[in-house]
């Protein structure tokens, strides 16, 4: 691994980076990045891992052809092998979806039926998620480790709070990543028409639980625009998150859409109901992605992919991986983390995602103003949350399903706790060794 020397970073080395469902169909848009930004992380080999042989030899064709397209001389290798795709990797990017798709429509259902948001990272659906994917994870991150201890991981997988936490308290180099921020601060940049790098985020929250405090130009110390972005744009940015631009206005601040399901509950509900799942409706995508990636003259990622989801992931990853590696890279970065008391009504192990200063030997959260109690109130009870879920998934039981789900605050009264409870086993029973 890259050291860094008196606190400057080393002249950057070409990296060997894995990829842990390297057949999704969002590879694509990675592999963009990559070649796009070679400047930034220079690549000799990119390893794709994946169960899906058929998938995988269809996104791994483009991969090259990419590369090919955009002369990148990088060798990209294509295994199902987890223990030989991460042998000597620099960082190992973790992006799989345990049950694929079909898992991700039954958590999108089932829970409408007790009347509470069917979402795959939050509440019952998300609770579901973190219990098939976190023993996997964990699984993949000690073949990392006996392979390659120094090698780091960065978590792409979702629900990322919980699994981020689960690799850190076992002890793994991780570090959590969500292209949320990066959406942010790439349309806030195009309304305020200011590069994307001039935009610095007060972003603050959990994992798909944040709050954008204020928007600075320059960097952390830089000059907080946020009042005139509202004022100026306050329709565009509530139009994006489907709220009220009242609601916007009375919290002074701008929440992440999934904010959405907690203050438009019932609503969102409704419109759940009354229409294909989302899953269904990336199923049917990710059909007609995958017969263009098996087309012989497609050297460049589909216009359709953009439909797909995950805008940016490949810009904030290229950034992340290049900071962590100590070639260059951002100085600062959202990510998910220890608190390590930066929220100070949180634990030290608490995983946070929040602007942190990034280099070689870690993500380091910059300080964050007082939060008003009506975000810091609903931080706390999620995590509280995610305390229960986690550890759920790692010693599994009904019990502790039931408790996890009592305690969220989109679920929250027993009988809708025993009733997703019922259902999450029996949905799931294929990926629960305890059920």
């Amino acid at each position: 691994m890259l050291q860094s020397i008196g606190g400057q970073p080393p002249n950057p080395r070409a990296s060997k980076i894995a990829v842990v469902g390297g057949g999704s169909t969002y590879t694509p848009e990675l592999i963009d990045g990559f070649a796009r930004l070679r400047d930034t992380l220079p690549i000799t080999e990119l390893v794709l891992v994946d169960p899906a042989a058929d998938r995988l030899e269809l996104v791994g064709g483009l991969a090259r052809r990419i590369f090919a397209r955009q002369g990148h001389d990088g060798k990209i290798v294509t295994t199902s092998d987890v223990d030989a795709g991460v042998e000597g990797a620099d960082a190992v990017l973790l992006q799989l979806r345990v049950g694929g798709q079909a898992a991700r429509n039954q958590d999108e259902t089932w829970p409408l039926e007790c009347g509470c948001v069917g979402q795959e990272t939050t509440g019952a659906g998300g609770l579901a998620k973190a219990l098939r994917t976190v023993p996997v994870v964990l699984d993949i991150a000690e073949r990392v480790r006996r392979t390659n201890p120094d090698a780091w991981i960065i978590d792409f997988t979702n629900p990322v709070g919980i699994v981020t936490r689960a690799l850190l308290q076992a002890g793994h180099k991780a570090v959590g990543l969500c292209n949320v921020a990066i959406g942010f601060q790439r349309k806030f940049a195009k309304l305020l028409d200011v590069a994307p790098s001039e935009v610095h985020l007060d972003h603050v929250g959990l994992n798909h639980l944040t709050w954008e405090t204020g928007v600075r130009l320059g960097g952390p110390e830089g000059e907080n625009v946020l009042p005139r972005l509202l004022a100026e744009h306050g329709e565009a940015v509530a139009e994006d998150l489907r709220l009220p631009l009242s609601v916007v206005d009375r919290l002074g601040v701008v929440p992440s859409y999934y904010l959405r399901y907690f203050y438009a509950h019932d609503e969102v509900v409704r419109e759940l109901g009354s229409k294909p799942s989302r899953a269904a409706e990336v199923a049917a995508m990710e059909k007609e992605l995958l017969a263009m990636y098996g087309d012989p003259a497609l050297d460049e990622k589909p216009t359709l992919l953009a439909k797909r989801g995950g805008a940016f992931y490949s810009e904030a990853a290229v950034d992340l991986a290049a900071s962590l590696l100590g070639a260059g890279g951002s100085p600062y970065q959202v990510v998910n983390t220890y608190n390590n008391g930066t929220l100070p009504f949180l634990a030290d192990d608490a995983v946070i995602e929040v602007q942190a200063a990034v280099g070689p030997s870690g993500p380091v959260p910059l300080p964050v103003a007082p939060l008003d109690p009506l975000f810091a109130g609903l931080i706390a009870n999620v995590t509280a949350y995610e305390d229960l879920a986690l550890e759920a998934a790692l010693r599994g039981g009904r019990d502790r399903v039931f408790k996890a789900l009592l305690a969220h605050p989109l679920v929250g009264q027993h009988a809708y706790a025993d009733g997703l409870t019922d259902r999450l086993v029996a949905h799931n029973r294929e990926h629960l060794a305890w059920a």
